[in-house]
C-alpha cells in the first residue's frame, strides 16, 4: 500500500502528541504510564519499519546454514534443536555470525539506545 500517513508516521505521531502536549499535563506516577506507553509506540514502529527486511535477512542466513528454506519460526526451531543437540556448534561455519547478526537486529528495535549495541552497531558499518 502506497497510502499516507504510513502505520509508523501515525504512530510517531501519536507519541509526539503524548509526549509533548499530554505529558507535562500529568502526575508523576502518570507521566512514567505515558513515558512507558510512548517507548511501547516507539518499538511498535521501529518493528514495523525494520522487521521485513530484517526478517528477510534471517531466513537467507538460516537458509545457508541449515540447507534448506521454510518458515522463519520453523527454521528457528530447527536451528535450536541442532544446537541443542550438538550437531552446530559455535565453530560451525556462519553459526556465530548468524547469532550476533539476529540479536544486533533484535536489539535495533528493541533497545536503539542502549549504549554496547549504538557501539556494535556503528563498529559494524
Amino acid at each position: 500500500m502506497q497510502d499516507k500517513p504510513t502505520p509508523s508516521d501515525l504512530l510517531a505521531a501519536v507519541a509526539h502528541y503524548l509526549r509533548d502536549q499530554l505529558l507535562p499535563t500529568l502526575t508523576a506516577h502518570h507521566a512514567f504510564q505515558l513515558r512507558v506507553s510512548c517507548n511501547a509506540l516507539d518499538l511498535v514502529a521501529r518493528q514495523i519499519a525494520q522487521e521485513p527486511a530484517a526478517d528477510a535477512a534471517e531466513i537467507e542466513r538460516l537458509t545457508m546454514l541449515l540447507g534448506h528454506g521454510g518458515a522463519l519460526a520453523e527454521l528457528n526451531a530447527e536451528l535450536s534443536r541442532k544446537i541443542a543437540d550438538g550437531d552446530l556448534t559455535l565453530e560451525t561455519p556462519g553459526l556465530a555470525d548468524h547469532l550476533w547478526t539476529t540479536t544486533l537486529a533484535k536489539l535495533a528495535v528493541d533497545q536503539p539506545q542502549y549504549g554496547p549495541y549504538r557501539h556494535e552497531a556503528t563498529r559494524q558499518q
